[in-house]
């Protein structure tokens, strides 16, 4: 209880509104186009700080740690037949909920063969099952896009059951802490172990506009497709591999 009473408490998060002008400004000048969130690259290696893309493309910023709303998160599911061997194909079959598989085999993810354990490599599942978190940082227009590798998903589960929704909150009702702890497999290979922590909890009135915010920013975020790099980067961050195959 006494670090719930700690909870810094905040009163003007600065959300942007995702009203009719920015509505019309994004169907005018992004007509034909789409956009790209920026994506955090979670360290192999077990690297303590987030790579998050700056102004210079070619210098990311490092992070020890990510502090905002979770606007959106979602699981996603992607296969692909062939092995990979660097091509950046989009995967045969993905989900964009973990639920309904669109391509080949498409379908159920549940009942489908290839998310089973045992249907990949090493015991593991062909199909790979992430989950995208999409963090707006105070200021700022658009979310970051985290894709959590599945060691990370445990940890990110844990979080909003015992921190966020089992104390009758909502994961857009406060703020978020992510940092990077050292961990090591079963194999002896050290990684980067995403941690969640609450840092603030938003007051009524903001939860409100993250609330209306969450619900306009998802026509986005829920519409945005599966590529080999999703798979590439979150297969880094577990494995450790600079290459990952």
């Amino acid at each position: 209880m006494n670090n719930e009473k700690a909870l810094a408490k905040v009163e003007n998060f600065g959300f942007p509104v995702l009203g009719d002008d920015l509505g019309e400004a994004m169907s005018e000048e992004m007509e034909g186009l789409s956009i790209d969130f920026d994506r955090v690259k979670i360290p192999s290696g077990g690297g303590l700080a987030f790579e998050v893309p700056g102004d210079d493309p070619d210098n990311p910023d490092m992070a020890k740690e990510l502090v905002g709303v979770i606007v959106d998160h979602h699981p996603v599911n992607a296969y692909w037949a062939q092995k990979y061997s660097g091509q950046n194909n989009p995967p045969d079959c993905s989900s964009i909920d973990g639920k309904t598989g669109v391509g080949n085999p498409g379908g159920a993810c549940k009942t489908c063969p290839f998310n089973q354990w045992g249907s990949g490599e090493n015991g593991g599942k062909a199909c790979k099952n992430m989950h995208r978190i999409y963090l707006l940082r105070d200021g700022e227009m658009f979310p970051l896009m985290i894709s959590l590798p599945p060691t990370a998903i445990k940890a990110f589960s844990n979080y909003l059951a015992k921190r966020v929704v089992g104390r009758g909150r909502r994961s857009y009702g406060v703020l978020t802490k992510i940092t990077l702890k050292k961990e090591t497999n079963k194999d002896g290979i050290v990684y980067s172990q995403p941690q969640f922590a609450v840092a603030g909890v938003l007051s009524p009135e903001e939860t409100q506009k993250a609330a209306e915010y969450s619900a306009g920013i998802k026509a986005i975020t829920r519409n945005i497709g599966i590529e080999a790099a999703d798979y590439v980067e979150t297969r880094k961050a577990e494995m450790g591999e600079e290459d990952p195959f």
